[in-house]
């Protein structure tokens, strides 16, 4: 089955007809929210705003490793994230998407393993490549099919949040190779891999980054929910189609 976790722009799925919904607790404590179970054509496909319905949890704070784990222990073996972020490469202009390949991390504080207790071995997990191929691959297919263009790859920066970032840190993160930059990527990356679920992200580009672009001297973040409104409205047209090959 396939989740969606929805960021910034996308805290319900419109197309989506609800059946029910499932409140959890984890050994992790709660989730970003209720788990909402549905239909999007003939597909079952389970939503989780991962800030919240009401977009009240920041970044910061989002408990990523009760969101994964109550997402897998619905049966989940595929888990697209919508996020959006701020684009540093020049092509990276607001209301594109992308379909990320690699990312940085660059956030602290963050519990990002499963592994962390005395009662579980040592364990290490590959990261070389941190998004499933497979559902990447999908989700640039399924883009293609809807007439939709979608910026295939590029390195994702994950920074600490919820404050934006400074032109001089833009600046270092683009010598580091990064193309975009979010708040969510990590570490809901890195515990999806280690509970074995296919995870790949849907990019939305709300704004230029600091010091690019109209955000030179500063993002304007009075335009952001216009660009994610008309952005999203593409996203959802290839999640239908994407649901078709992973829905079940």
């Amino acid at each position: 089955m396939l989740a969606i976790i929805g960021g910034s722009g996308l805290t319900q799925l419109v197309n989506m007809e609800v059946t029910r919904r499932l409140v959890m607790r984890t050994p992790y404590g709660e989730p970003s929210g209720a788990l909402t179970f549905g239909m999007i054509g003939a597909h079952e496909v389970i939503f989780l705003a991962r800030h919240g319905y009401a977009h009240t949890i920041p970044p910061h704070e989002v408990n990523y490793r009760a969101n994964i784990w109550a997402l897998g222990s619905q049966h989940v073996d595929h888990v697209l994230s919508v996020a959006s972020v701020g684009g540093i490469r020049s092509d990276f202009t607001p209301g594109s998407l992308a379909i990320p390949e690699q990312l940085i991390d660059y956030t602290h504080g963050r519990q990002s393993t499963f592994f962390d207790t005395r009662d579980k071995p040592v364990t290490h997990t590959d990261f070389t490549e941190p998004y499933c191929e497979t559902l990447r691959q999908a989700c640039i297919r399924s883009a293609q099919a809807c007439g939709k263009k979608v910026i295939q790859g590029g390195v994702y920066a994950a920074t600490q949040g919820p404050r934006l970032e400074t032109a001089a840190e833009i600046n270092r993160m683009e010598r580091d190779g990064a193309d975009m930059v979010g708040m969510t990527g990590m570490p809901e990356a890195i515990l999806a891999r280690e509970a074995g679920l296919c995870y790949a992200a849907i990019a939305v580009v709300a704004n230029y980054a600091a010091g690019r672009g109209s955000s030179e001297h500063g993002v304007r973040l009075e335009e952001v929910s216009g660009v994610l409104k008309a952005a999203m409205a593409d996203v959802r047209v290839i999640l239908e189609n994407l649901v078709e090959h992973y829905g079940d």
